[in-house]
């Protein structure tokens, strides 16, 4: 159901206690009303987290926000909303504050709800960050695992940049772990698919990748 049918949906519901002494109406109001806020609240955050992706300058508002989505999905019974909304905390602490020890719980506890509740594009988004992390902490072969999971599960979605994002990350990995006859097609695949959906951001760090991992086509 969208805000504006909640909203609506809110304002009758008020209606109905108010002109028609049907307080028993209130509850259901609070939830409606509960639902707008936590789709707001998860909307608002995201859009926090886009401007310190931008600017690299950490918002005090953007946990809060999370937090707040995943606390009202919750007594709400929303797991798939819950699931979102716990990808993002464990998002938050991973990428804004590099503390993975913070955002492995998060990101752990949003893969049981997301593959509970099919959401094919959050549980893809765990798994890449859960790639992140195994990488971070030396388990090269578990990143690798999760990373070609998140490209499946991106390819079936239709979700191509989610795609050159994985196929990137991906490709770092296998530099890391010195399987160095992966790297080549895997930027490749990366910057293609990058390009032709529009991925400027994701085009951009290929390049950075490309120069920094040596595959730069200049050099």
């Amino acid at each position: 159901m969208s805000a504006e049918h909640r909203l609506a949906r809110a304002r009758e519901l008020y209606e109905r206690s108010v002109l028609g002494d049907d307080h028993d109406a209130l509850p259901t109001a609070d939830r409606e009303l509960d639902a707008v806020e936590a789709d707001l609240a998860l909307a608002r955050g995201r859009v926090v987290h886009a401007r310190f992706l931008r600017d690299r300058v950490e918002d005090p508002a953007e946990l809060p926000l999370f937090s707040r989505a995943a606390q009202l999905y919750q007594q709400l019974g929303d797991a798939r909303g819950e699931g979102e909304a716990l990808f993002w905390i464990g998002c938050f602490h991973q990428v804004v504050r590099q503390d993975d020890d913070a955002a492995v719980p998060a990101l752990q506890r949003a893969r049981v709800l997301a593959k509970a509740e099919d959401d094919t594009l959050t549980l893809s988004s765990v798994l890449h960050h859960l790639g992140i992390s195994a990488h971070l902490a030396g388990r090269l072969d578990e990143a690798r695992e999760h990373l070609l999971d998140a490209v499946r599960l991106r390819e079936r979605a239709g979700h191509h940049a989610g795609v050159a994002a994985s196929l990137l990350t991906l490709a770092q990995l296998e530099a890391a772990a010195r399987r160095h006859d992966e790297v080549p097609s895997l930027l490749e695949r990366a910057e293609r698919l990058a390009a032709e959906h529009g991925a400027a951001a994701v085009a951009r760090q290929v390049g950075e990748a490309r120069r920094a991992l040596g595959y730069d086509r200049a050099s």
